[in-house]
């Protein structure tokens, strides 16, 4: 067992071939294609293809065939072990030796002072899915959740398709404004209890480590923004994805967050992220 810790820790000690577990851990429980992960990391195919083969033979990463691609995904038994390892050996197991950090994951996520949960959902543009989230979460359940969002990129507008079809879903949009990241990020930004990444390329960047260490979910789909073909066709790109985001909303809001505790919860959120999500619209 401490042999496997070590050659773990050997592994994970080259920087690149952290970066390549870092990017899978953002996109867990995601698999990802050798060449997505070369690109997000701008390394050469056969630079990533060496990492990844140290990665798998270590048991940090599964290798999964899909007819000519392979799959990359994060071994969470042998990362668990890793951090369970790291926690035994070195604080014996007591919460009370431990950074703060790894003491909160032992207990039940509360709500922040003001007694709603902060959501965040991060998207590159802040221009459509994001604030699409923002705001149906917002009115699903805004005595519950106060909803954000931001965007990675430095500029960028609503999407007039996503502002026209929150209107035709009696949203109120007159408050939506497109935002930065870095807003969410100074000392006097709310404290966020989840954060969603709602796009692949927002899920890849590498962004700072979150105060308060909030639960955090990616819930990846296609930008309705690069929808292609008639007006008609791209307002049906932007109706699938407002179908896609209330289903997994109300899926999330109907948790039993005053029960679950952050282990739980996680892995209610990652299941939400990871069903079948139907296209239809409530009533």
């Amino acid at each position: 067992m401490e042999n496997a810790l070590l050659d773990r820790l050997s592994t994970l000690s080259h920087p690149q071939r952290m970066a390549v577990f870092r990017l899978l851990m953002r996109r867990c429980p995601d698999e990802l294609p050798a060449g997505e992960i070369a690109a997000a990391l701008a390394l050469k195919a056969s630079t990533a293809s060496v990492y990844l083969s140290a990665l798998t033979q270590s048991g940090l990463i599964t290798q999964r065939r899909d007819g000519t691609r392979l799959l990359y995904a994060v071994n969470l038994v042998a990362t668990r072990a890793v951090v369970a390892g790291l926690f035994s050996d070195c604080c014996r197991g007591r919460a009370d030796l431990c950074p703060p950090q790894f003491a909160d994951l032992l207990g039940a996520v509360a709500p922040s002072e003001d007694k709603k949960f902060n959501v965040l959902f991060v998207c590159t543009g802040n221009s459509a899915r994001s604030i699409m989230a923002e705001t149906i979460l917002r009115d699903l359940a805004g005595d519950k959740f106060a909803a954000h969002s931001a965007g990675t990129a430095h500029r960028s507008e609503l999407n007039p398709f996503a502002v026209e079809m929150l209107k035709s879903k009696g949203h109120d949009v007159s408050h939506l404004r497109s935002k930065n990241l870095t807003e969410f990020q100074g000392a006097d930004a709310p404290v966020m209890d989840f954060v969603f990444t709602v796009c692949d390329r927002a899920a890849n960047e590498d962004c700072p480590t979150w105060r308060g260490q909030p639960v955090s979910g990616h819930w990846g789909m296609a930008d309705p923004v690069k929808a292609q073909g008639t007006e008609a066709e791209k307002r049906l790109a932007f109706h699938q994805t407002y179908g896609a985001l209330h289903n997994r909303l109300s899926a999330f809001t109907a948790l039993s967050f005053e029960v679950l505790d952050r282990g739980s919860l996680q892995q209610q959120i990652d299941a939400i992220g990871q069903d079948a999500v139907t296209e239809e619209l409530p009533a």
